[in-house]
């Protein structure tokens, strides 16, 4: 097999992975929205998409095993595909079921959705170890960095283009709508993916997608602590407490509040994704051993856990006080600065701890403590809310972040051998 073009092979597997987000990003906002307005509870929110996260943590840890036998071109067309398939599925969802039913059907084509984004994570992420070159120094960083901090400004523009949908389009025809989108991306993508990505190796045990590396496994546990303090107060809290802050209950009081709740968490993956692509710089990353980013992980990790801390205590304080939904755009925001340096950290010491040869196992290992802390914090999300409001909500996040602080801190015990440089 002939070698890839690394800049070729890197610009199609992230327009790949840009249209994917795009609608990511876009049916989450559709599908909260949505039920929202017929009258789902929080914690029934949050019900709707733990399939869609438990898939994600059984696509993850078998993920890598896939790709190591299938070939990574192959799990990132079948992410694709799969994401089709999950949009054609909910147009079939028929207004006169009851709300078990409506939550059970929405709950499983979610779960396949699930499956699609974990692949084509996978792949994109695994693809840019294979492709950036190993002898300019900062590459590996700089090239995470750019792919995932644009993947999530894209994802961000999906948030407001799902509300913005919903609103102007309706549920039904927002989904054909994206179908159709990204089967013409998939067609591009199928004919413009250069040769030469790592086919399969047929006999790779299932075993093996299991880290022994001890860096590895408290990296893993740290983003789970992270992606839980995340999604706590992301899935299902803030935009439900938003909604109650900005809509007075008629249709056009809804529409208004779509696009102001699209708006800002837009707004925010937006942020945090060019954050994630500029961590490199931020951090002076090109500088920097291995064991540096790892202590830099640890210490951005508590930072972080003081945020949602001050902000329950002030949404605890000042109750339904107008001033505190603006204090909370303000937090919220600043929380999202420093989770994204947080993050590009993570996903650079991921490629940079693993080997080649397993780098598909490592990864897909990785995000599945990734997804494994999204279900936990979806969970979390609508039950917290459900028990305590936003202030319970930014206590558990505030917890969940301190967790992965703790597990961060080990890891610039990580063994000489690693001593690349970022």
């Amino acid at each position: 097999m002939s070698a890839p073009r690394p800049l070729a092979a890197y610009a199609t597997v992230t327009a790949a992975y840009w249209a994917f987000m795009l609608t990511d990003g876009a049916l989450r906002m559709l599908v909260l929205l949505h039920f929202h307005t017929l009258g789902f509870s929080p914690l029934q929110l949050a019900w709707l998409f733990l399939l869609y996260e438990l898939m994600g943590v059984v696509t993850n840890l078998s993920a890598g095993w896939i790709a190591a036998r299938f070939g990574l071109t192959r799990t990132l067309y079948a992410g694709l595909g799969l994401q089709i398939a999950a949009l054609l599925a909910l147009t079939q969802l028929d207004p006169a079921w009851s709300v078990a039913a409506s939550a059970a059907f929405v709950a499983l084509a979610q779960g396949v959705s699930g499956v699609a984004k974990d692949l084509a994570k996978m792949s994109a992420k695994s693809a840019v170890k294979l492709l950036a070159p190993a002898n300019v120094e900062g590459a590996l960083f700089r090239w995470v960095a750019l792919l995932t901090g644009s993947k999530n400004a894209v994802k961000g523009v999906g948030f407001f283009l799902g509300a913005a949908l919903l609103a102007g389009l309706g549920f039904e025809a927002s989904v054909i709508a994206m179908a159709a989108g990204l089967a013409l991306v998939l067609a591009g993508v199928a004919a413009f993916m250069p040769a030469g990505l790592p086919g399969g190796k047929g006999k790779t045990p299932f075993r093996a997608v299991f880290s022994k590396d001890a860096a590895i496994n408290r990296l893993s546990a740290a983003r789970l602590f992270l992606f839980g303090a995340r999604d706590v107060w992301f899935v299902v809290g803030v935009p439900i407490y938003f909604y109650g802050v900005l809509s007075d209950g008629t249709a056009e009081g809804n529409r208004a509040a779509f696009f102001l709740i699209g708006a800002f968490m837009a707004a925010w993956i937006i942020g945090y994704g060019a954050i994630q692509a500029a961590a490199p710089r931020l951090l002076n990353a090109k500088a920097k051993p291995v064991a540096e980013a790892a202590r830099l992980a640890a210490w951005w990790a508590g930072a972080l856990a003081l945020i949602p801390a001050a902000l329950a205590a002030l949404a605890l304080a000042g109750g339904g006080a107008a001033w505190v939904a603006a204090a909370m755009v303000a937090g919220l925001l600043a929380f999202g600065a420093v989770f994204a340096l947080n993050s590009a950290l993570h996903s650079y010491l991921i490629l940079a701890y693993s080997k080649a040869e397993r780098v598909t196992m490592d990864v897909g290992f990785y995000y599945m403590s990734n997804a494994a802390g999204r279900l936990t914090g979806t969970l979390l999300s609508g039950l917290s809310y459900q028990l305590g409001g936003l202030p319970l909500c930014l206590a558990t996040a505030a917890a969940m972040a301190a967790m992965s602080w703790l597990f961060a801190r080990g890891l610039s015990a990580r063994p000489s051998g690693s001593r690349r440089r970022a």
